[in-house]
């Protein structure tokens, strides 16, 4: 199976992207297609052995849309496309709007008495002849409204054609007959019958078109700003680099750069692309990347990113990765990716979409003839104005725009707000998933705690300072492999000390090691090999027991005989832990350690961040079972680690949250990656969840409301419950309530730009 997007053009609205989608799902080898009208974006899966990307073109441009496959790096022109759409949209607009507010004013100001020149005055002493004068001035006020929104006839009335009617085709149905029956007594009036110029609706039909464009231009607008987070992703990455060629430096574009080049960046310069440092020291802004504010310290062999900012000193460093394999490049297609997906949620709103506009149809033709049968009080003339009032405004109010709009905002501007903060979503699955979680099993290696053993404790003896215990610990330690060597070794480096020479290192096979220093032999191991030696534990037998029991691994150290004190290596908890996890239970959420220790080091640590369900003595392939036990009572689990033994479990719990300082391998198989390795990112993740599906909910609401609402007013119910005609609804009010619902679906998405980091804290 194969998966492309397809860039998709023309379409309109919710019922446009439900065909299209329709189209490719029914189309031989597609296995499954998801439409995204935000995005103007397909994403199909297909076997290539039965169908093509040539054939599912085909098949979108027949019904009448356009598509094609994006070329790489194309973002640059999409967003200069998108820019161009939205002034045309304006321009339309306001060439509208100078029409249509002098065709409103004309068509209002005899029934407001409002003043007009003599000659246009249908009211006057010569009414017989101003009154062709008027309706022609309202006819040419109203063709070039109606030319400037020709699109909307065009790709309407096509659809009606196909069988697919869509926003536009209501629009066009509903502004057409407006006109058509404004023409035809435009006629009348020429040939004698005056009267016939109370019946034009020419107004209703320009205005409607013109708050159709002022809709379309706000939503275009808005919809723009939805795709702010990638504008910032893609606007960090430099244009130019300059890299060494012989003994001199150019600058190149960055597109230019091969892998291999060594690059240099001086201070206050970005990070072309992702390579390791081969000369020189500084710190380096990864914000963009990690969302993590401190500069991180580079030297010689660290790994740097593209965008990342040098701060202080001149680097060189070996090109590895670029285009499109860079770090940030991979972090704008996971969030495009994840802004193409759809949330389960939306396939209510999709299901809606499908048949809403041929019941909209049948709705509004069904109301005007029962009220054209039902005014039989009326002559003729007034009985088919009424109901093609009742016809137009139903049309006009249930363009579904809103309901289309709904989901794919909210999931846009949700992942691209996570992707600011270093959390980036991968799907609308997953992000509707995530606010529903019972419980969340985490890692300890790596993910609760650092990963690596550091030195924690250092308990002399007698005169003996804690340099000179490190000192002969670590000294002793030069020769090991052991993990708690090379941590004690690490870290007297880390405080200056120069370690001593050590001869005929001996490793004791499960008691530690012994070496000779200086002349002097020194042991360091547990407390078998003191006892095994004849040297006294004495009081620091009791420290050693308690450092155990916090999940520490006490280590005597001798010399020449004589306890010289006891250092006490452990894998430390990360400082986010323990907040991290307090957070998701004040949340509600029940939390699980899982790790391959033993009982009494994993009760330890879990002590300290506050778990208490811990699963220890798990191997690395019974994880993925650990969490299917969960499963199995009801919960909903989602599973945070870091390493290439975390993928299955990752893969298997509902939702897989990778840590981004781990394995490539982890990242694949998980739904959220987090790309700093600060646990806060996982409440924050849920937050972002729950605010972002909770504004899906309102939107939909609103959205289904809005039409549940607004049909039965515009197809004449409160003035049959009343019988007041001013609780009809006029076609002009219909089309300005249909703009302003999307754009206030819009708007409520936007709302989600506000979310803050750390609101779970807050809350």
């Amino acid at each position: 199976m194969t998966t492309q997007i397809l860039r998709i053009g023309g379409m309109t609205c919710a019922a446009c992207s439900a065909r299209v989608e329709k189209t490719v799902r029914r189309h031989a080898g597609v296995e499954s297609a998801s439409v995204n009208l935000t995005t103007e974006r397909a994403q199909v899966t297909f076997d290539e052995n039965a169908a093509s990307v040539d054939d599912i073109i085909k098949a979108i441009e027949k019904i009448g849309y356009k598509a094609d496959v994006p070329r790489e790096n194309a973002r640059d022109e999409d967003r200069i496309r998108r820019q161009k759409h939205i002034r045309v949209m304006w321009t339309k607009f306001v060439v509208s709007a100078v029409f249509s507010l002098p065709l409103l004013y004309v068509a209002m100001a005899p029934m407001l008495t409002l003043p007009l020149p003599a000659w246009l005055d249908p009211m006057s002493e010569h009414a017989m002849n101003n009154a062709l004068t008027y309706a022609l001035a309202e006819l040419l006020l109203t063709i070039p409204v109606i030319a400037v929104g020709y699109r909307f006839y065009v790709v309407g009335f096509r659809a009606l054609v196909m069988r697919s009617p869509n926003m536009d085709s209501l629009i066009a149905l509903g502004t057409s007959a407006a006109f058509i029956y404004s023409a035809y007594n435009t006629v009348r009036v020429a040939l004698g019958t005056h009267m016939a110029v109370e019946s034009l609706y020419f107004e209703s039909a320009g205005i409607i078109v013109t708050l159709v464009l002022l809709g379309k231009s706000l939503e275009a607008t808005s919809k723009g700003r939805t795709g702010d987070a990638i504008k910032k992703l893609m606007g960090l990455a430099p244009k130019t680099a300059t890299v060494v060629r012989g003994e001199t430096e150019v600058e190149i574009p960055i597109d230019e750069v091969q892998i291999g080049d060594v690059v240099v960046v001086k201070p206050g310069a970005k990070i072309p692309v992702d390579g390791s440092v081969v000369g020189g020291h500084t710190a380096i802004d990864e914000s963009m990347l990690t969302g993590e504010s401190m500069p991180v310290d580079k030297k010689p062999g660290d790994a740097v990113y593209a965008a990342s900012l040098n701060t202080t000193g001149t680097i060189r460093f070996r090109a590895e990765k670029i285009g499109a394999d860079t770090a940030l490049a991979q972090i704008i297609k996971l969030v495009e990716d994840a802004q193409d997906s759809k949330a389960p949620i939306a396939a209510l709103a999709d299901k809606v979409s499908g048949v809403f506009v041929p019941v909209v149809c049948a709705v509004a033709l069904a109301a005007g003839i029962a009220w054209f049968i039902g005014r039989g009080d009326l002559e003729f003339a007034r009985r088919l104005e009424f109901s093609l009032t009742i016809f137009i405004s139903v049309l006009v109010i249930a363009c579904p725009c809103a309901l289309g709009l709904a989901t794919p905002t909210a999931i846009m501007v949700g992942t691209g707000r996570g992707a600011e903060y270093g959390i980036l979503i991968k799907g609308g699955e997953a992000l509707e998933t995530a606010h529903k979680l019972d419980a969340i099993v985490f890692d300890k290696t790596g993910t609760i705690t650092e990963g690596k053993p550091a030195v924690t404790d250092l308990l002399p003896v007698g005169d003996v300072s804690e340099e000179r215990l490190l000192l002969l610990a670590a000294s002793a330690e030069t020769g090991s492999e052991h993990p708690l060597g090379r941590a004690i070794t690490a870290e007297a480096r880390e405080r200056g000390l120069d370690l001593l020479a050590a001869d005929d290192f001996e490793s004791v096979t499960g008691r530690g090691i012994e070496a000779r220093i200086g002349g002097s032999v020194v042991l360091a191991g547990n407390r078998l090999l003191m006892e095994e030696r004849g040297i006294a534990a004495g009081a620091l037998a009791a420290e050693s027991d308690r450092l155990a029991s916090e999940g520490k691994t006490p280590m005597f150290v001798a010399e020449d005989g004589a306890l010289a004190g006891l250092v006490a290596v452990a894998d430390v908890v990360k400082p986010s832990s323990a907040a991290a996890i307090k957070d998701l239970r004040a949340m509600g959420i029940g939390v699980a350690m899982i790790t391959g220790d033993n009982a009494r080091t994993a009760a330890a640590i879990a002590k300290q961040v506050g778990i208490d369900r811990v699963l220890a003595e798990v191997l690395p392939r019974d994880k993925s079972n650990e969490v299917k036990k969960l499963q199995a009572e009801n919960l909903r689990v989602a599973m945070v680690g870091d390493g290439i033994n975390d993928a299955p479990a990752l893969a298997q719990a509902d939702v897989g949250i990778a840590i981004g300082s781990g394995t490539d391998v982890a990242m694949e198989s998980a739904d959220i990656v987090l790309m700093r390795s600060d646990l806060g990112g996982v409440p924050t993740a849920i937050e972002l969840s729950k605010r972002t599906i909770r504004n899906i909910k309102q939107n939909l609401f609103w959205a289904f409301g809005y039409n549940t609402v607004g049909i039965p007013v515009a197809a004449g119910l409160l003035y049959l419950i009343t019988g007041n005609e001013t609780l009809l609804l006029n076609p002009m009010f219909a089309a300005a309530a249909m703009s302003l619902s999307s754009v206030s679906v819009l708007t409520n998405a936007l709302r989600l730009r506000r979310f803050r980091a750390g609101s779970a804290r807050r809350t």
